[in-house]
């Protein structure tokens, strides 16, 4: 699962992806510095791994991943092939899980695109690029279902009324996502057809420093703007958070934070947002080799997470041992958690929960 960092060119995608991945995009003062997608591994801030760790004294410990890609500047005509508009485009389609970077801050030493700081303009700027290419996918689409349609087929039929519903939310510049269409039409005819505009999207307002805690003029326009989206909108000054990973020291590092007014970095809380944006969570397994957390979808079974350790352990499913987190930390250990018969043991239907504790019994 990836998550792609998007925005216009010199908006500080690359510094915030160096920021998340401590990788070392090229990061420079014009347009199209990025060409290559650069894609990064990051780990998952997660204080309960810490805990655990704590707790069992493992030889090792796995955290959760995200992936993320840092993607080339998007500018207008970007639809058409314009800058590096198609390269941008079939790159998006490939991520599960949009971070937009509109730029919040002034600073006359670094250019802007457009010539002036305005985060609500440039967000149209992308979301027409997007939905341009999106009305493409539905107009290709339209064009075969109608012949079918014509015939009297009532599944033709049905699929044409959602692609024209889909069109004119597009052309009236209202991305899939927010087109009111229910579960279970989405499930059959939207999905299948990938649109760009229909991945969740979490928007990244980068401030200046003096902003990183309550944010700007420039970030209330933007909450105000996506309101009736469903997004997040997360706040992180990047050029700050980029000079608090150069320090080598822990505690520099805090100090830097707490004068700023943090209690963690801003990337951390970035990390845990774009995790949960693409529908993911964690649950833990816990012994003397290895404490480790591991990603599954929300809403898994407990034979679907025992598969994403071996499919044999799936395929072969028998029955899981269940462990709530907080009752791990407040007995201390998995044997105090069976003597005061806390331990859950589970079937094949049980779904889940983010944090627990899971062995896993099976038979090949």
């Amino acid at each position: 699962m990836k998550a792609g960092i998007v925005g216009l060119p010199n908006v500080g995608k690359s510094t915030l992806f160096n920021c998340l991945s401590n990788a070392k995009a090229q990061s420079a003062n014009f347009p199209f510095c990025t060409i290559e997608p650069n894609i990064g591994v990051v780990n998952v801030p997660d204080p309960r791994l810490e805990k655990l760790e704590e707790l069992v004294n493992p030889e090792r410990v796995v955290p959760a991943t995200v992936e993320i890609v840092d993607i080339a500047g998007l500018v207008k005509g970007a639809s058409k092939g314009e800058g590096l508009g198609n390269q941008f485009l079939g790159n998006i389609r490939e991520t599960d899980a949009i971070l937009h970077v509109l730029r919040c801050f002034d600073n006359d030493n670094i250019v802007h695109v457009d010539g002036s700081v305005d985060p609500i303009r440039d967000k149209e700027t992308i979301d027409i690029e997007l939905q341009l290419k999106d009305l493409e996918t539905v107009d290709k689409k339209l064009d075969k279902v109608k012949r079918a349609a014509r015939t009297g087929n009532k599944e033709a039929q049905a699929e044409e009324a959602i692609l024209i519903k889909l069109k004119e939310g597009l052309e009236g510049g209202v991305s899939v996502r927010a087109i009111d269409i229910d579960d279970d039409a989405r499930e059959e005819y939207v999905k299948p057809l990938q649109f760009i505009t229909d991945k969740p999207v979490m928007y990244v307002c980068n401030v200046d420093e003096n902003s990183a805690v309550d944010g700007n003029a420039y970030v209330d326009k933007v909450r105000e703007t996506v309101k009736d989206e469903h997004a997040e909108v997360l706040v992180l000054a990047v050029g700050t958070e980029a000079d608090i990973t150069e320090l080598d020291d822990y505690e520099e590092r805090q100090m830097f934070l707490a004068d700023i007014g943090l209690d963690e970095p801003g990337s951390a809380k970035l990390i845990r947002s774009a995790y949960k944006l693409l529908n993911q969570q964690t649950y833990f397994t816990a012994g003397v080799k290895e404490v480790r957390a591991w990603t599954i979808n929300i809403g898994s079974t407990a034979p679907q997470a025992a598969g994403v350790i071996h499919t044999d352990f799936e395929k072969g499913f028998i029955r899981a041992e269940v462990i709530k987190y907080n009752d791990f930390v407040t007995y201390g250990s998995e044997a105090k958690v069976k003597e005061a018969g806390k331990l859950g043991v589970e079937g094949k239907g049980y779904i889940v929960d983010d944090g627990d504790v899971m062995h896993f019994l099976f038979n090949v």
